[in-house]
This record gives C-alpha cells, structure tokens and sequence, in this order.
C-alpha cells in the first residue's frame, strides 16, 4: 500500500502524542534519562547517559529501568491511538544505548481497559511519606500479574523480621550514602534548589518538608540538604509503613532492566487506578554488597531492581515536572 503525506503526517503527529506521554513515567531522581527518535513508521529509543548518576548508578541499572519504564508508557500510548507497537528490545549489540525499536503497526481500537489504563499516566505519582492504608490482597494479586507480564516478579516482605531488615539496610545506605561527598554532589545536582527553571531533577514539591516516621521506618532521600525546603505537611506520626515489595527479575542484563522497567510502570499504572502509590527506597540496592546481601538473603534466585513501599498516600499529591517532547523527540531520516 502507497503511504501518503497525509499519512506519514498522521503517524508523525500520533509518535508526538505517544512521546508526550511516554515522558511521564518514573525515573531514578527524575533524571529522565531518555531520548526519542522518530523515522518513517518506527520509533527508537535510546539512553542518554549525560543523564545517568555515575556514583550512584555507574553500570546504568537505574537509567536503563528508568528508560524500561518510559518504553512501557510509549507502547500503551500508541495502543491508545489505535496501533500494534511491535517492540524489538536492544536490536543492535553494537549500540548498547539503543534500546528499542518500536515499528507503528495498525492495530485495533483501543478498549475500555487501554483507556482506563492510559488515564493513570498523569495520575501516578511518586510519594515520600507515609500511607494511610496498605492496599487490598485482590489489588496485590493483580499487581502481581501485571509485573509477571513484563517478565518480572514482586516479592512481598510479609514477616514483621524482613521488613525490618530491609528498613535497617535501607538506613545503613542512606546514612554511608550522606557521609559520601560524591554522593552528596550527585543528590545537589538532581535536586535543584527552590526557584528553579529546570524541568528535571526532584523539585521543593517533590518531597515533604518532614517525613512522619513510620514502624519499620524507611528513610527518605534527603533532598533538601538540609535546606528546610519541602512541602509542608501534617505533624501525624500514626503513618503507616504500607505494603513493602521487592521488585525482582531473574536475570540481571540489560534487557532485564528495561523489562523490569516496563514492569514497574505496568504495575503502578494499575495500582495508580485503586489510588496506590510508590515510595521508593533503592539506597541499599544502590551499595553493590547490600545489593548482594538483599539478593542472597530475600529474593532466593532472583536479583532485586527496586525496594518499594505501597500504600493509600496521604496527604496531596507530590508534583514533579517534566522536560518539553522538543528535548527528547528527534525527526530522523526514513
């Protein structure tokens, strides 16, 4: 079949609409670490690894289910638009960076379940505090099943004793990880101070002035350097902890990353539509030994991705902001 210029105009302008979406799923320290390219009927996804967090994430994990997250986002968008992304995962091993393909094929339109999926896209977002109630077991068994989709697994902390190891390890990271200049350098450029014009990093209304401790308490990201800075909250102490998740695959590869990315989003869309959200808590898997331990002692033959906490969030929800499809959106030859 001939493709006309109204065609290739249609498809250039839906790649647009699917990227526009794409650039709301979650990333280590809202780093965004992602670039688009659009040539004919295909569209490309790459990492930018200006955009990666050497000291904390020199093997690019971190990024790579960042860019698995945004990969998930673009291929529910373009189903919502009425195509059949067909997906080839890092197709070229001599571009490590490249890490999709996605061919625009026509597909069916989109269904009650596409839709209602594609409108948690802007309502998911990332929480630092504590939760009010911890999610229903139905609503854990469908999260269950939407991580398996992507190929990955969630390992539910249930003993009171797990919890609480992971919550020390958690704070044994965030303690040498404050301690760490380097570390310290890294969190001031991710997280810019009040009054910024960026469009990246972790804003003041991204994170709680002060976050309610919790029993096992997980600790937060310091992000205001001790700043004061933050969005002001309720002084209540009675938060829970949640429902705390080991998100696992059974692998650790690259392409284990980008698909225990697109399992992550995959799973907090659908959380996000039983009004759920995530803390995330990834300092200890960021230490390569307490990585190991966690992986050795809780996760059996699997390795760890993400620690997360999930829970009814209290309070408003945090905002975060994001770059403009111009920065990440490139036109290239057909």
């Amino acid at each position: 079949m001939r493709t006309t210029q109204s065609d290739t105009g249609r498809v250039a302008a839906d790649a647009r609409r699917a990227v526009e979406d794409a650039i709301w799923a979650p990333s280590v320290h809202n780093t965004q670490p992602w670039r688009f390219g659009l040539a004919g009927t295909r569209l490309t996804l790459r990492a930018d690894p200006d955009r990666r967090l050497g000291v904390a994430d020199p093997r690019g994990r971190e990024m790579l289910i960042s860019c698995g997250a945004a990969l998930y986002t673009l291929r529910l968008a373009l189903r919502r638009l009425g195509y059949d992304p067909a997906v080839h995962l890092l197709p070229d091993p001599d571009r490590p960076r490249l890490l999709a393909d996605v061919d625009l094929r026509p597909g069916e339109p989109a269904d009650e379940a596409v839709e209602r999926e594609h409108a948690q896209i802007r309502r998911r977002h990332s929480h630092r505090g504590g939760f009010t109630a911890a999610p229903d077991p139905g609503v854990l068994t469908g999260l269950r099943h939407a991580a398996e989709k992507e190929g990955a697994r969630l390992v539910q902390a249930v003993d009171a004793h797990v919890k609480g190891a992971l919550a020390a390890l958690t704070d044994a990271a965030e303690h040498v990880q404050r301690r760490t200049p380097a570390y310290a350098t890294e969190i001031a450029r991710w997280a810019p101070a009040p009054g910024t014009s960026r469009r990246d990093g972790v804003q003041e209304g991204g994170y709680p002035r002060r976050t309610p401790r919790t029993a096992p308490h997980f600790p937060a990201r310091d992000f205001a350097r001790g700043q004061g800075w933050g969005v002001a909250g309720t002084e209540d102490d009675t938060a829970l902890t949640g429902l705390v998740v080991l998100l696992v695959s059974a692998g650790d590869t690259p392409a284990d990353w980008v698909r225990s990315g697109q399992a992550l989003q995959r799973l907090l869309l659908r959380a996000a539509a039983h009004d759920l959200s995530a803390a995330y808590h990834t300092q200890a898997l960021q230490v390569p030994d307490l990585r190991e331990f966690v992986r050795a002692q809780f996760c059996g033959d699997a390795h760890p991705q993400l620690l997360l906490r999930l829970g009814v969030a209290d309070g408003e929800p945090l905002t975060s902001v994001r770059r403009p499809v111009e920065d990440v959106l490139t036109e290239e030859p057909a």
